[in-house]
C-alpha cells in the first residue's frame, strides 16, 4: 500500500471515529430551547404528569361542582376548558420540536452508520485483494 493511501485511510478512520464520538456527545451542542423542549416533552409524556393532571382536573371539577368555595367556574367548566385548550396549544409545538430533534438525531446516526459500513466494505475489499495476491504468489488456484 502506498504512503498516500495509508494517510488517506488513517484520515478516514479518524474522521469517522471523531464523527461517532461527536454523536455520543450530541447533547453538548443543544440550545436552551432545545433542552427545554426535550425535558418538557419527557415530563409531559410521563405517567406522573398524566396522573397528576388527572387529579388536578378531578379536584377542579369537584370544588366547582359542589361549591365548597365560591364557585368561579360553574358546571360546564368554561374556564377549565380554556385552561386545557391553552395547555394543548402550548404543548403541541413543544412536542413537535422535540420530535423533529429526535428525527434529526436519527438521520445523523443513520448517516454515520452508512459511513462506517462503507469503510468496512472498503476494508473487506482490500483484504480480499490482499488474499488474492497471497494466493497468486503461492500459486494457489481459486477453487482450492
Amino acid at each position: 500500500m502506498t504512503k498516500k493511501k495509508r494517510k488517506y485511510k488513517k484520515k478516514q478512520t479518524k474522521s469517522i471515529s471523531k464523527s461517532i464520538n461527536g454523536f455520543l456527545g450530541h447533547k453538548k451542542n443543544e440550545t436552551i430551547g432545545q433542552w427545554l423542549s426535550d425535558r418538557m416533552t419527557h415530563w409531559a409524556g410521563s405517567w406522573a404528569f398524566i396522573i397528576g393532571f388527572l387529579v388536578f382536573l378531578v379536584i377542579w371539577m369537584a370544588i366547582n361542582f359542589y361549591g365548597w368555595i365560591k364557585t368561579w367556574d360553574p358546571y360546564p367548566f368554561i374556564l377549565l376548558n380554556l385552561v386545557l385548550s391553552c395547555l394543548a396549544a402550548i404543548q403541541a409545538p413543544i412536542i413537535l420540536m422535540s420530535q423533529n430533534r429526535a428525527a434529526e438525531r436519527d438521520r445523523s446516526k443513520a448517516e454515520r452508520d452508512y459511513q462506517v459500513n462503507r469503510k468496512a466494505e472498503r476494508e473487506n475489499q482490500q483484504i480480499l485483494r490482499d488474499l488474492n495476491q497471497i494466493k497468486h504468489k503461492l500459486k494457489i488456484k481459486q477453487g482450492d
